[in-house]
């Protein structure tokens, strides 16, 4: 069995997508129904529904049967990016980590828009930092907020015990983290 979850961040999906030859992945509604994934495709060619242009099968069953998806999802924070070079440098580049304490800029950012208080209490100011809080405001983490930055450090990367499966990995709170820092050095620029 074929089990990948790849996720790609594009400027504009919709573009992207014109230039693939490709099918749009289904999701199984409780009635029955197939009705299109929001961001998942195949590239392979897997059985369609012509009418509805979508996946026979339901993401979750197509793994089983050797058909992988791969998410290519809309990230707004690549709008004002300009190349990949201006991309490099913007992630490269250290953010003014201050712009966390700052209720109106947390709000226009990916990810931790809405969690200004956990930003508030934890003041990260590296990559890692910010990625344990992006970890720690998923639904399987949120019991650590409040807790000691050592506590949580030390149970943030854990895979749940009680099943949860809303959590994020290191891997993916990092990278996150990094889009977030892009997204800073990109409004500082713009002003």
């Amino acid at each position: 069995m074929i089990n990948f979850d790849i996720d790609i961040d594009l400027a504009d999906r919709d573009q992207f997508l014109k230039h693939l030859r490709h099918i749009p992945a289904s999701i199984k509604k409780d009635d029955g129904t197939l009705v299109k994934h929001n961001s998942g495709v195949y590239l392979q060619k897997v059985p369609c529904w012509p009418l509805q242009n979508v996946a026979v099968y339901d993401y979750k069953e197509a793994p089983e049967l050797g058909y992988f998806k791969i998410e290519f999802l809309n990230n707004g924070i690549y709008t004002g990016v300009r190349s990949n070079r201006h991309l490099d440098e913007l992630a490269g580049r250290e953010p003014d980590w201050s712009l966390l304490e700052v209720e109106e800029i947390v709000q226009q950012l990916a990810q931790v828009s809405g969690h200004y208080s956990v930003l508030e209490m934890y003041k990260p100011r590296s990559i890692l930092e910010l990625a344990v809080v992006i970890a720690m405001i998923r639904p399987a983490k949120r019991y650590l907020i409040g807790r000691d930055r050592a506590d949580v450090e030390q149970d943030i990367w854990s895979k749940p015990i009680d099943g949860s499966s809303y959590y994020y990995k290191k891997s993916h709170a990092v990278a996150f983290a990094l889009s977030i820092v892009v997204q800073l050095n990109l409004l500082v620029e713009s002003t």
